[in-house]
């Protein structure tokens, strides 16, 4: 039975897409989400954020696992870098949010806040897992005026942080 349970996966995993994301140049959805920072739960809304400035937007598929952990970890020690270039951060994913509200202490160290990724923001930005209602790994950066600005999806938490914190550059050396 194990052999068959695997065969089916790996066939499911051969048919499956190639991770999908919205294209630079789309116009992002707006939304609003629980959201926690600091273990503190509130109301995210996309578009008040975006009047703050360009917004790092990145979906992972579920807190305290280990490449979530890592790329949380990694955004935690990025969000100066990212403030300093006028950008916040927001990660979600499919967990509820009291979950979320432990790994915003926990993971991402009280520096930004995590909210929960709904199965419509999931479909609307066009990141569904190939299993279940979770997310794949994608980060985005919107620009204020809600353009998607950096699209990157990849399985592998590496070049998140690094890849937004560059397109945020980008973007505030082309609006000086």
């Amino acid at each position: 039975m194990r052999t068959f349970a695997m065969a089916v996966m790996m066939a499911l995993i051969s048919v499956s897409p190639a991770l999908a994301a919205l294209p630079e140049g789309a116009k992002a959805p707006v939304f609003s989400t629980a959201a926690a920072l600091g273990g503190k739960q509130f109301e995210f809304d996309l578009a008040d954020a975006l009047k703050k400035g360009p917004v790092v937007l990145y979906f992972f598929p579920a807190a305290f696992t280990p490449g979530c952990t890592v790329e949380a970890n990694q955004f935690a020690e990025a969000t100066a870098d990212f403030r300093k270039a006028g950008a916040s951060i927001l990660g979600v994913a499919g967990d509820d949010i009291a979950k979320l509200a432990r790994f915003s202490v926990e993971e991402c160290r009280n520096k930004f806040p995590v909210g929960v990724a709904s199965p419509a923001m999931i479909k609307g930005y066009d990141v569904a897992s190939a299993f279940g209602v979770r997310s794949n790994r994608t980060s985005y950066v919107i620009a204020p005026n809600g353009q998607v600005i950096h699209s990157y999806s990849n399985s592998d938490y590496r070049g998140h942080v690094a890849g937004a914190l560059d397109a945020v550059r980008r973007w505030r050396k082309a609006k000086r």
